[in-house]
């Protein structure tokens, strides 16, 4: 089973067992559930929400934040010895897909 799902701004096509990273979430371990599924879809039948899909969700198990590789911002205006240089990292969690559940049929 398919299912699209929205996880903060941004939404995943995810099935069970998939692996995602994705923008950092409040909580740091545990079981999570998300009730904004998009689309479901099996083999035989998909369903589309308008937008959201009522009495659908997907459960995932948080398994701990990582950081991106570093982004390096330079900034610099010519004949003034003007430099500056900083850099980021932005934090994800990791998620683990363990279900996805439909209970209107």
């Amino acid at each position: 089973m398919l299912a699209i799902v929205e996880i903060g701004t941004k939404q995943y096509l995810v099935k069970k067992g998939d692996k995602i990273k994705v923008q950092r979430l409040k909580e740091k371990e545990g079981k999570i559930s998300f009730d904004k599924v998009l689309l479901l879809s099996d083999d035989k039948k998909t369903k589309v929400g308008t937008p959201y899909l009522e009495k659908a969700h997907v459960e995932a198990q948080i398994q701990g934040e990582i950081k991106d590789k570093k982004v390096i911002i330079y900034k610099s205006k010519r004949r003034k010895k003007y430099r500056r240089k900083q850099g980021h990292r932005q934090i994800y969690t990791n998620l683990t897909i363990t279900r996805i559940a439909s209970t209107s049929s």
